[in-house]
């Protein structure tokens, strides 16, 4: 009884000592959240360091599945529905895999969310595969790193980078319908938003002379906003209404004097004016 009552007192003893010690995570844990379209994205991953190591083809061997970080699944949360490699994504939780290649990674995305990195992946599980290039940097990357980058309205990329190597994985949102309506029910309530729907139409490439429209409505609101001046010489630029772009982009510059914005609006007004000039 006494040899098992000391047992029990050293167990306990080393196990307080052990919750005591803290020390610096090999391969720590990150969480990322990015505002993307109407909602946003968040990759939970765990990041390992080269630590003078090679990685890819040998740390990290080709052809093999990789759990695209360290520990536990790399995953990624959409909150809206987002369209990958042409496949829908509903809005909710993926595991992300690869499978790193010398010149191509196969990108994987899978449902086993809880999974201990590659243990319990299983390939019926898979939502898509797809291929991507590996592009060589300059710069080393000493820690594995993912970022979200060259966001739009609609559209962003995924980027996967260390040592060398990156890869990126293009995501589009499922949303220009969803907002197009959205539009359409906004413009019909008291408070217009005619700039921003018409921002959106400018930077979407779509419905530009619906964009036009609501555009000179904005600017009758508010004929001192330079911006929105700026945004109707954009506009008009594109539909090749050469005068009405020189008129905007020149008021654009006039009731921008005076503002912090000012150099900046003169220079983006001349640059309208000599193109139309062109036209």
């Amino acid at each position: 009884m006494k040899q098992v009552l000391l047992a029990l007192a050293l167990f306990f003893s080393v196990a307080d000592a052990s919750a005591q010690l803290k020390l610096p995570a090999l391969s720590p844990g990150a969480k990322i959240s990015q505002d993307f379209s109407t909602s946003s994205i968040e990759i939970t991953y765990s990041r390992p360091s080269m630590r003078g190591r090679k990685i890819f083809g040998d740390l990290v061997p080709y052809g093999n599945v990789w759990r695209t970080g360290a520990n536990s699944a790399t995953k990624i949360k959409f909150g809206e529905d987002v369209i990958i490699n042409n496949t829908l994504f509903k809005a909710g939780e993926y595991a992300l895999y690869t499978i790193p290649g010398k010149e191509d990674w196969e990108v994987i995305f899978n449902k086993g969310t809880g999974n201990w990195g590659t243990a319990g992946y299983d390939k019926a599980d898979d939502i898509t595969r797809f291929k991507v290039k590996a592009r060589t940097q300059e710069k080393l990357t000493n820690t594995f790193t993912i970022n979200i980058g060259n966001i739009t309205f609609n559209s962003c990329n995924i980027e996967l980078v260390w040592e060398k190597t990156k890869v990126v994985i293009p995501v589009k949102a499922d949303n220009e319908e969803r907002l197009n309506k959205s539009i359409d029910q906004a413009i019909n309530n008291p408070s217009i938003p005619y700039y921003q729907a018409a921002s959106y139409y400018f930077e979407t490439n779509q419905n530009l002379d619906k964009a036009y429209s609501y555009v000179n409505k904005a600017v009758e609101q508010n004929p001192k906003a330079f911006y929105m001046w700026m945004l109707k010489a954009r506009i008009a630029q594109k539909l090749g209404k050469k005068q009405d772009a020189i008129t905007a982009a020149k008021t654009s510059m006039e009731t921008a004097k005076g503002s912090a914005f000012e150099a900046d609006y003169v220079s983006q007004g001349q640059k309208i004016i000599d193109a139309a000039n062109k036209m």
